[in-house]
């Protein structure tokens, strides 16, 4: 595992482990290469694990009956990605997740981590974090989207995802945005004469 280090940096902010306790961690853990455009979860799938991303960049999205889809996140290097809902709760996926460029990922399955709260229960905490962490950052973007003007959630959305932006097509961060890719292309030619 190249990038181990990567998620024991992550995990290091909120709890600390013993060389023990790292080696079991580690050994629960899956390495997975994914390439562009492979999905890693489909709706209605068994949603069994949860995804630690070292290098690429995966986005979480919704598709309806008609085909429309909606980006719920996107997650960079050192981010964590599933369909929290339905891994937690064990049901049918509701959500696709996708990579946008080859990328690498550690995943966590459901018992494993079950597992791993009883027998390092320190775990528990981490999670605890990183879940209301998650939630936080979602109740933000839900009242932004119901707030803000599309130009501030752009302009949030570059400050949120900097080394991404150039990496993901218009029509996602579009939808993620909630917009029209040509009303995004509005948003982008205004700013650029903004600073011209």
């Amino acid at each position: 595992m190249g990038e181990e280090l990567l998620i024991l940096k992550n995990i290091s902010r909120h709890i600390s482990l013993t060389n023990q306790e790292k080696s079991y961690f580690l050994s629960l853990l899956k390495e997975k290469k994914v390439a562009k455009k492979e999905l890693i979860l489909q709706q209605q799938q068994a949603c069994k694990e949860i995804n630690f991303v070292q290098t690429g960049i995966l986005r979480a999205f919704h598709m309806d009956i008609t085909g429309k889809e909606s980006t719920i996140m996107f997650a960079v290097s050192d981010w964590w990605i599933t369909d929290m809902y339905c891994f937690i709760n064990q049901k049918p996926a509701m959500l696709n997740i996708e990579a946008l460029e080859d990328s690498s990922i550690l995943q966590l399955q459901k018992d494993h981590l079950d597992d791993l709260y009883h027998k390092i229960p320190k775990f528990e905490r981490f999670f605890r974090i990183m879940m209301q962490n998650a939630y936080i950052r979602e109740q933000l973007r839900t009242i932004e989207n119901l707030s803000l003007p599309a130009e501030e959630r752009y302009y949030n959305f570059l400050q949120k995802y900097p080394e991404a932006v150039k990496r993901i097509r218009q029509k996602q961060i579009a939808s993620y945005l909630g917009i029209t890719p040509e009303f995004l292309s509005l948003i982008k030619s205004k700013q650029k004469n903004s600073f011209s």
